[in-house]
């Protein structure tokens, strides 16, 4: 399993998953949208675990308002309104593992 978190929800997550006996590795990233840090983690699960791994990043991945700053149409480049926009939560790939070499 590939797991795209929130760097903020890191700790947590690792955590969890870690408890629940899973071994995580994680690697930093960064997303295309919002250009923030993110963190995703390969998860090594057996068959039958991906529940218990989902029902783990979901509830230590939370999603957050995060606010953007815009510009104003017809006003001057240096006024903006900020938007609200909704970051975090986990995106989640599952795929099975045909081979899986260690030196």
């Amino acid at each position: 399993m590939a797991v795209v978190i929130q760097s903020e929800d890191l700790e947590s997550a690792f955590s969890a998953l870690r408890e629940l006996g899973f071994a995580v590795t994680r690697m930093n990233s960064s997303g295309g949208f919002l250009r923030r840090r993110n963190v995703t983690l390969l998860i090594g699960l057996s068959h039958g675990e991906e529940d218990a791994a989902v029902e783990a990043l979901s509830a230590s991945c939370k999603k957050r308002p995060v606010y953007l700053s815009t510009p104003i149409d017809g006003m001057p480049a240096s006024i903006s309104a900020p938007i609200e926009v909704i970051v975090g939560g986990a995106t989640i790939f599952t795929f099975e593992v045909e081979r899986c070499v260690v030196f």
